[in-house]
Order: structure tokens, then C-alpha cells, then sequence
């Protein structure tokens, strides 16, 4: 069956603002579902957590529902799911307490590839215990993540591997498994930054050898709420900083602060959104989910072939990288044009688009646009379509 944009499409009133949204690497817009999920999380009786009274206990039901729904996103186990207000904060505490185990001489491998949230706090965490950062660089031809240089970065000192999913820049999914295998062959753990990777096709974490996978819920069609999920046997050995009196069991110790119940809620109906993508689907949250997420990496490599062959055929587009397997994400320059102007002038048109380096600080610095302010990003959502990907093209020519 194809993938029904149309229907899609109509689960999103935002959609009306009259906008092309090709702005989705930042962030997705808001089905009409998740907004309902929180208005109506917030016009019940909500308190804190562990109370002996109903109030309490929907607190605790909407946490518990929160991690069943983000395990069943990613194929984890509910009781290894951290949450909290995004990935960053979240692989911040993480990368603390990850280092407390960490030793004078005990080596951290990093990519050039990724977001910096899966950079900057393990360089923090290996400087506090005098590990040492060894990088794996892209090819700047085609930023590709080569996994052939990880038989050199791993060895018996390596403790941990931090690798992306996908670009949230570029797009290239590298090959984690691969990368998981040679790590695990030395007992190094495997942090994925799975925040773009998730949004775009099936996850098995499992499957991809990642010990710990990090998603954002506002990345497909949730609220600002993020997870790491790891399995509970994992966390067990981790001893994060945290208040003498809030609980020490997996996976709340981890959790600092009372957490937004209310967006809970919306990251549920988030991934209730995903489940039902595909109307076809059936069984159980999870099997819906992976036939759903199918069935839109299936539709957004189609429009995004169009995409990507039309911005290169551009004389005066320069596109960053080709790599094989990628998310539906794409950045590029325009000859005579910053990226901030080009953006300015595509909004002017009616389309959203980013420009800078979205916190891929060390991959622009390696392709050498960083002090030019970056690249012009635009990326696919399941509710994207090929005519919107035309009116960018024709605005694009128009900037010859």
C-alpha cells in the first residue's frame, strides 16, 4: 500500500500556517493528538510522585506509561528507560556517572559525524578522570563514517564508543553495528545518539549492538522530552550524583528534579502517532510501530531522491557529502549567497529552513564551512511532500 500523506498530513492543524516546513531535523511539528494529550493531563488532578492518592498516581502512571512507550519506540525494556527534559541534560548525567568507572589512561573513542551532545560531555567526563579522547574522522568527500578506522581507534583501553545513528546535518547513517561489534570485543560500552535516526526508520537497538540508544521525543511528532535507554543490568552498575533521599533504583536514580507529567502524556500519544502512521499495520504497539516506521523511511527516501538529485543538478548548489545510507537530511551552500541570507530569502517564500551548524560543531569544522557560517539544512518528515520539495527547488533556482 503507499504511504497516505494526505491522511497523515490532516493529523497536523499546524500544518496551516501556511508554511513549508522543511525545518524538521530541529524539531517536528505537533499532531493534534500529543496537543490534546497534554491539555488533558493538565486539567485533571496531577501531584508528585509516590503519594498514596489518586493524584500522585497519575503521576506515577504517566511516567510508567511514558517509559513503555519510548521501549517500544527504540525495542527496549521499560525499566532500563531514563527520561528526562532532553537528550543533552540526560547524556550529560549519564557520561558522569559512566566516568566515575573510568581510570589515568582509559580511552574514549568519539566521530567527528556527530551532534556535539555526544561529544562535548564525554570529553568533560574522560578529562575529569585523565582518559584520553581518540577520534574516527569523516571522509570530506562523501562524509561517510568509515568503520574500517575503528580496528585502529579500539583496543584493550578502550571503555566506551560514542557514535551517532545518523547526522543530524548530512544525514549518513554509519554503520553502528560494525562499530558495536569491534567495541564489544574489547568490553567497551556503545552510546548511539539514536536522535535523528529514530524519527526516519525502524530501531532495534539490540540489533544495532548499542548499549545505550538516546532519542528526542520532539523529533517525531512529541514534546520536549528525551530518553536514554539502556538495559536495567547496565544502570544497575552506574552510581549517578543524585539527592540522599530520592530512590536509588533503576532507573529512577537517574532522574534529577520532578519531571513535566503533562508531557508524558504527549510523548505517549507521540508514539501512539508513530504506531499509527501506517493504517495497515497491526499487533502490538511495537510490531505497529516497526511496520509504520517502514512504511515512512520507505515514502521519505522517495521524495528525498528527488530532493537530493534536484539540489544537485544546481550549478550553483554545492551539496555536503553523498553518503550511501542516509536519514532524508541534506546541507548545502549557494554560490554568492551566506547561509543566513539564503534562509532569510527562503522564509520570505513561505519555507522553513535552517542554517549554521546545528550543533554539529566538529563536522563542519572537518568540511571547513564552520567560520563561513555553516551550511543551509533542510530535511523530510513523514508529513513532507514532493510538491513541497519542488517549490524549494524552484526557489533555490531563482537564487542563481
Amino acid at each position: 500500500m503507499p504511504f497516505d500523506v494526505a491522511r497523515v498530513r490532516g493529523l497536523f492543524p499546524t500544518l496551516g500556517d501556511g508554511y513549508i516546513h522543511l525545518d524538521g531535523p530541529a524539531g517536528t511539528l505537533i499532531p493534534e493528538s500529543v496537543a490534546r494529550s497534554v491539555s488533558a493531563a493538565l486539567r485533571v488532578p496531577l501531584s508528585n510522585r509516590r503519594g498514596p492518592f489518586p493524584s500522585s498516581a497519575r503521576a506515577d502512571a504517566l511516567v510508567d506509561a511514558a517509559r513503555r512507550a519510548f521501549a517500544d519506540v527504540v525495542g527496549g525494556e521499560p525499566s532500563g528507560v531514563v527520561l528526562g527534559p532532553n537528550m543533552t541534560t540526560i547524556t550529560y548525567n549519564l557520561a558522569r556517572a559512566i566516568g566515575k568507572t573510568w581510570k589515568v589512561g582509559d580511552e574514549v573513542v568519539l566521530s567527528r559525524l556527530d551532534h556535539d551532545a555526544n561529544v562535548r560531555p564525554w570529553i568533560a567526563a574522560a578529562k575529569s578522570a585523565g582518559a584520553v579522547v581518540r577520534w574516527a574522522e569523516i571522509d570530506i568527500e562523501t562524509c561517510e563514517l568509515p568503520e574500517w578506522q575503528y580496528d585502529d581507534l579500539i583496543n584493550r583501553r578502550t571503555r566506551l564508543v560514542a557514535v551517532t545513528g545518523a547526522s543530524n546535518a548530512v544525514g549518513t547513517r554509519p554503520d553502528v553495528r560494525a562499530i558495536a561489534e569491534r567495541a564489544h570485543r574489547v568490553g567497551a560500552l556503545v552510546f548511539v545518539d539514536g536522535v535523528h535516526a529514530t524519527a526516519h526508520a525502524p530501531v532495534d537497538m539490540a540489533e544495532s549492538g548499542a548499549d545505550f540508544w538516546a532519542t528526542s521525543a520532539y523529533k517525531w511528532g512529541g514534546p520536549h522530552v528525551g530518553a536514554v535507554v539502556a538495559a536495567p543490568a547496565v544502570l544497575e552498575r552506574l552510581a549517578p550524583d543524585k539527592l540522599m533521599s530520592s530512590p536509588d533504583s533503576v532507573p529512577d536514580r537517574f532522574e534529577t528534579g520532578t519531571p513535566a507529567f503533562e508531557l508524558m502524556a504527549g510523548a505517549v500519544a507521540a508514539v501512539d502517532h508513530l504506531a499509527g502512521l501506517d493504517d495497515t499495520a497491526t499487533g502490538t504497539r511495537r510490531q505497529r510501530i516497526r511496520t509504520s516506521m517502514a512504511a515512512v523511511q520507505r515514502y521519505e527516501e522517495s521524495v528525498f531522491s528527488r530532493l537530493d538529485n534536484g539540489l544537485r543538478s544546481m550549478l550553483h548548489v554545492y551539496v555536503l557529502g553523498s553518503p550511501a545510507h542516509r536519514a532524508p537530511t541534506v546541507s548545502f551552500s549557494v554560490e554568492g549567497w551566506k547561509p543566513r541570507a539564503v534562509t532569510e530569502e527562503l522564509a520570505r517564500r513561505g519555507i522553513c529552513a535552517w542554517d549554521g551548524d546545528y550543533y554539529a560543531y566538529e563536522l563542519m569544522e572537518s568540511l571547513g564551512v564552520g567560520e563561513l557560517g555553516g551550511a543551509v539544512r533542510v530535511g523530510l518528515v513523514h508529513y513532507n511532500t514532493a510538491h513541497e520539495v519542488d517549490r524549494l527547488l524552484d526557489a533555490l533556482q531563482e537564487l542563481r
